[in-house]
């Protein structure tokens, strides 16, 4: 029996170096819902340190803050997606929906039967 064909497809915006990705935008969604870039990056395994350099590469690139993150106080810091970083993101995945929607839709009419 044949092995069920299947693709992969990654999505990044470069501008003159990688600008942002699928990896980016997991994180920034974690720090929407964790209200921390700590936190977000316990959760994906990564270091604080990297994280913080893909937000800055990101964030001077576009030329705008993806977050707005504020130190210490009672309850420790915290990070916030700026709206303008919010519109990116969502920007990003509806992008991402709509490529992968047609790749499908492609991938379905040139391997047809192959792939099932």
């Amino acid at each position: 029996m044949a092995a069920k064909l299947r693709y992969t497809l990654m999505l990044r915006v470069y501008g003159e170096e990688k600008i942002f990705g699928p990896g980016i935008a997991e994180l920034l969604e974690r720090v929407d819902r964790t209200h921390s870039l700590r936190k977000a990056t316990i959760e994906m395994g990564m270091a604080y340190s990297k994280a913080w350099r893909i937000v800055k590469t990101a964030e001077n690139a576009l030329g705008f803050p993806l977050l707005e993150s504020s130190v210490g106080g009672k309850g420790g810091g915290k990070a916030l997606l700026t709206d303008r970083g919010r519109r990116f993101l969502v920007a990003y995945r509806k992008f991402e929906s709509v490529v992968h929607a047609y790749a499908d839709e492609i991938f379905e009419d040139i391997f047809g039967e192959d792939s099932e």
